[in-house]
């Protein structure tokens, strides 16, 4: 009943309205969703994960030419530029999944295309035919960024050469390089997650006949959780930072990241306030996972992909600044983050809060007094409840170090 009243006017508390966000991308994308048949440029995959090992494949790319396809799918584009949720949706909801069923090991002609769109640095020119005419659909994801339409394929063809750099040419002519030793080489070479996710996924890299499809959304943590592993390997030995404040946002997650004199450790808050997606409540409600100096040996559970993320980010710093510390991050998602858009944002929005410059404290106690001043100012929530359940601090206090010997 209070939609029925609110009709998109805000009185949920949230600054867009789910249902009005796919409204509108339902009025800008209608009109092009009237044929089987379509020239597009494709700049992404997708590969599903119901049904395993029977997965499906998609192409994704927008029912007509557009100049720039790539921005379809480019989060560090995205918040770079700082693209709004409605932009984002809209530019979603356009994609076209041109669809078909494989084997996680088979290969045949609409694979091929797939993986061709997948090793590529630039969208690729297709001709698409489906079975019939696509129905308009907006599915958001806490993984995945959102998904828009989908039918059938019934052909595909590639109608341009795709332009493919020599370095993936390189990893996928390889039948015995790795895929780890494939992805970290790429990464080396400038390729950012994404574009990792996608070769991981159409299965072109690793030894040969390990090769297989790889769903999207575990390709995508896949990548996060292996290029932040790589980097704490030399973390590790690096000396320990000072006792440091990071703080930014993006989309309605806000990140406060405190690093400590310490030796590494990592734990993650994850705090979903009213009116947040997936929190339709009054009472904020937070999850957590955590992992000590030699890491963790079972998946994050609870915050799932957006702890690797967040993790990679953070390593990603840590390596630039050639320092180790152990790491307590707190995300809180507030009603401006209207519908999940993928794990992605808790990696950008993690990284702009990186980037900021830092408040530097003498003492962890005053930082943590900072912060709790910090988030009853911003979101009126007292964090007593948080620290209180943290295995980091708890064995901060507990721990005797060389120092006290010292």
């Amino acid at each position: 009943m209070q939609c029925l009243k609110c009709k998109g006017r805000g009185f949920c508390g949230r600054d867009v309205c789910p249902h009005y966000l796919k409204s509108q991308a339902r009025f800008r994308v209608q009109h092009v969703l009237d044929r089987e048949t379509f020239f597009g440029t494709s700049p992404a995959p997708f590969v599903g994960r119901v049904g395993y090992p029977f997965v499906n494949v998609g192409i994704l790319s927008p029912a007509m030419q557009v100049d720039d396809a790539a921005i379809y799918d480019a989060p560090r584009h995205w918040a770079r530029e700082d693209f709004k949720i409605p932009q984002i949706v809209d530019l979603r909801s356009s994609l076209i999944n041109s669809r078909f069923t494989a084997h996680v090991r088979e290969r045949d002609k609409f694979l091929e295309i797939s993986q061709e769109v997948g090793m590529a640095n630039k969208p690729v020119e297709v001709e698409i035919e489906l079975e019939k005419k696509p129905v308009f659909s907006t599915s958001y994801d806490n993984s995945l960024a959102p998904m828009g339409p989908n039918a059938s394929l019934k052909s595909a063809k590639i109608t341009a050469n795709p332009r493919i750099s020599h370095e993936v040419d390189y990893v996928v002519d390889d039948s015995g390089l790795k895929a780890q030793e494939a992805l970290l080489y790429l990464h080396k070479k400038g390729h950012d997650e994404n574009f990792l996710s996608k070769l991981l996924s159409v299965g072109t890299i690793g030894i040969q006949y390990q090769r297989r499809l790889v769903p999207t959304r575990w390709s995508i943590t896949a990548v996060d959780d292996f290029l932040s592993r790589e980097a704490l390997k030399e973390i590790k030995t690096y000396p320990q930072e000072d006792n440091l404040f990071f703080y930014g946002n993006y989309l309605g997650n806000y990140y406060l990241i405190m690093f400590f004199s310490d030796k590494w450790s990592y734990e993650l808050f994850e705090t979903y306030l009213p009116k947040a997606s997936w929190n339709l409540s009054t009472e904020p409600a937070f999850m957590t996972d955590y992992e000590g100096f030699n890491g963790r040996k079972n998946y994050a559970e609870d915050c799932a992909g957006g702890y690797y993320a967040c993790r990679n980010a953070i390593t990603e710093e840590m390596k630039e600044r050639r320092k180790q510390a152990s790491v307590l991050a707190l995300r809180f998602i507030t009603g401006e983050y209207a519908a999940p858009l993928g794990v992605w944002v808790c990696r950008e929005a993690t990284r702009k809060a990186m980037q900021s410059k830092p408040i530097e404290f003498q003492e962890q106690k005053t930082m943590i007094d900072y912060v709790k001043s910090l988030v009853i100012r911003k979101f009126g929530y007292d964090i007593a409840k948080i620290l209180s359940e943290s295995k980091l601090l708890r064995e901060g206090k507990e721990q005797t170090k060389l120092s006290r010997f010292l």
